[in-house]
């Protein structure tokens, strides 16, 4: 897709950079519009009318359903296509549900029936369909799945009560320092940069559609969904908190640096391959892409392989994705009329990276074999908002600062330093599937000394550093999921090996022998 911005302009910079002053960036303190978790509207088979009645008037602001695909069983190969095509309905659902509670949010919010009836259950009816559909698709072919039925409820939610699931004072160590588990990864330091110092003040002069100067503020952005003040912090209010694994004898210390440019082509698209094989706008916000330029819903495992490279060296047609960030300064990008963007919620000018740094490094304590070809890694949660941020695993930082790591929270880095995005990808994979059900079972990250469990082998781990020069201050998000509100814990990367055999050989080699390689 098209678009016409690449770069912020220098009125742009000042816009922002003036909000981020009304702001109060030299530290900015946590504010929430929202009701509290307690207060939160909850709808399920456990719970009475009268509980509802009692919560109508509080403020809602998404919707929270179960991760389907999280649940699954093994699916035979027979039945992955229906599957992946029912689940990716399954996320349509959920964004046209979300569009119906946006529109008619007021009337929602004081009339709890009017939610159940006109959004939840109808919601639920729907999700049940399709639920059912994936246990006769795998029954078809295997053993039916049973009890699935529980996954079709879905609640209505506000902002605190999904940052109460990330907001522990647990997870803003960056998760990926060590490579360790997810379980591990989110157990790290605080860095103190939870609490009262997790958000922006609230200078009272947003205006109350969120559609004006969308500079991040209590409103809601440009969108009208995100990003909120609240969901920024200054880097420099963060203490140090990343650890590294300490290297042992027999490790890998070598690198590999693959050089794919930083999407100054534009190719965009709201599509996931890996997700949503086949389906037009699986992803429902978009993604940059770098290195391959055959990727979209439609690209088999051929059309990768003999597709072109934006990658310097022409070994490597992998496949790098991740969504775009914007910034929201009140300016239309090409798609704002598209699925995936103005359509999906998705808004504000796209912004191309500044740098983008591929690296494969090795494991501290044994050797890496080699990827098969067409390993497909996934790594964090598109949806951790409301799934939780069991497997988040992005980090945001500023040039100058890495050394501390945020999660859950986008910096506000000071004049003169970048805003930065990085991804340590799954480095241990089960040693026979290219995917899983879920995307995520057959690769796990090592643990917290570098170790592969369960007979897992070390392979390549991606390293991803991604720098954008955009104004200091709280002005810009990543694309997500309508109903994901844009929040930085949301991040997520993608990945698919289409290494030749050769390249991927001297990657190996490489890692193994502690030289440095591109």
């Amino acid at each position: 897709m098209g678009r016409t911005r690449k770069r912020s302009t220098l009125a742009n910079r000042a816009i922002i950079a003036s909000a981020a002053l009304i702001l109060g960036g030299g530290g900015l303190a946590a504010v929430n519009v929202y009701a509290s978790a307690s207060e939160g509207w909850s709808w399920s088979g456990q719970q009475n009318e009268q509980a509802q009645t009692k919560q109508a008037g509080q403020e809602v602001s998404t919707i929270d359903c179960p991760e389907v695909a999280n649940e699954l069983p093994e699916v035979p190969p027979q039945a992955r296509q229906e599957v992946d095509g029912e689940l990716a309905k399954i996320d349509s659902q959920i964004t046209d549900a979300y569009k119906r509670f946006a529109d008619q949010k007021q009337k929602v919010e004081s009339d709890p029936q009017f939610a159940k009836n006109a959004i939840l259950n109808p919601l639920r009816d729907k999700r049940r369909a399709s639920i059912d559909r994936i246990a006769n698709a795998i029954g078809r072919n295997g053993q039916q799945p049973q009890g699935m039925d529980d996954l079709a409820e879905c609640a209505l939610q506000a902002d605190d009560q999904a940052d109460g699931q990330n907001n522990d004072g647990q997870n803003n160590d960056g998760g990926q320092d060590d490579g360790a588990g997810q379980g591990d990864n989110n157990q790290g330091q605080d860095g103190g940069q939870n609490g009262d110092q997790n958000g922006g003040q609230d200078d009272g002069q947003g205006d109350d559609q969120g559609n004006g100067d969308g500079q991040g503020n209590d409103q809601g952005g440009q969108g009208g969904n995100g990003p909120e003040a609240a969901d920024f912090v200054d880097i420099q209010s963060v203490q140090p908190n990343v650890q590294q694994p300490q290297q042992q004898q027999g490790g890998s210390n070598g690198k590999f640096v693959t050089k794919c440019g930083t999407n100054e082509n534009g190719k965009f698209n709201p599509d996931n391959v890996i997700v949503a094989p086949g389906v037009s706008n699986g992803a429902h916000h978009m993604h940059d892409y770098v290195g391959n330029q055959a990727n979209d819903a439609f690209a088999s495992d051929d059309d990768l392989a003999n597709g072109q490279t934006s990658c310097a060296n022409q070994g490597d047609k992998s496949t790098y994705y991740w969504p775009v960030l914007r910034l929201q300064n009140g300016q239309d990008e090409n798609d704002a009329q598209a699925d995936g963007g103005g359509k999906d919620k998705n808004v504000g000018e796209i912004q191309t990276p500044s740098q983008v740094t591929l690296n494969f490094v090795g494991n501290p304590v044994s050797k890496v074999t080699a990827m098969p070809k067409f390993l497909r890694i996934i790594t964090g949660d598109a949806k951790a908002f409301t799934n939780g941020d069991a497997n988040a695993n992005a980090s945001w930082s500023c040039t100058g600062f890495e050394d501390r790591q945020l999660k859950d929270k986008y910096p506000i880095c000071p004049e003169g330093s970048q805003v930065v995005r990085s991804f340590k990808f799954q480095s241990c994979w089960d040693g026979q599937n290219t995917d899983s059900a879920n995307h995520r079972t057959h690769v796990a990250f090592a643990d917290g000394n570098g170790n592969c469990g369960n007979g897992f082998k070390a392979i390549p781990q991606l390293v991803q550093r991604i720098v954008y020069d955009v104004p200091p201050g709280p002005g810009f998000a990543v694309d997500s999921f309508p109903e994901q509100l844009h929040k930085p814990i949301t991040d997520h990367g993608d990945f698919i090996n289409v290494f030749d055999e050769n390249l991927m050989n001297k990657v190996v080699n490489c890692i193994n022998t502690g030289k440095k390689c591109q």
